[in-house]
């Protein structure tokens, strides 16, 4: 999966989970007519599990899409209080 690769890359962990929601998106319209761009929230987040590997892990979620359509829109950082 590319977005995994990039989630990698642009977040530096290797632990990447994928959000049900973006799951059954992708998929909403079946095998054949799968959407051809999606737009994606990458969150690193902190591992709470005491017997996990990485101390970080990388969510991905879908997000709504605005009215006027996806072109032109580019990466936003959003800093979230935890």
């Amino acid at each position: 999966m590319v977005g995994r690769k990039f989630s990698k890359k642009a977040m530096g962990t290797n632990d990447v989970r994928v959000d049900v929601k973006l799951n059954k998106h992708i998929w909403s319209r079946g095998i054949r007519s799968v959407p051809r761009r999606v737009r994606v929230r990458i969150a690193r987040k902190r591992n709470d599990d005491e017997d996990a590997k990485e101390e970080l892990y990388s969510l991905v979620t879908v997000t709504e899409i605005p009215a006027e359509g996806l072109r032109g829109l580019g990466t936003k950082v959003i800093e979230d209080e935890d």
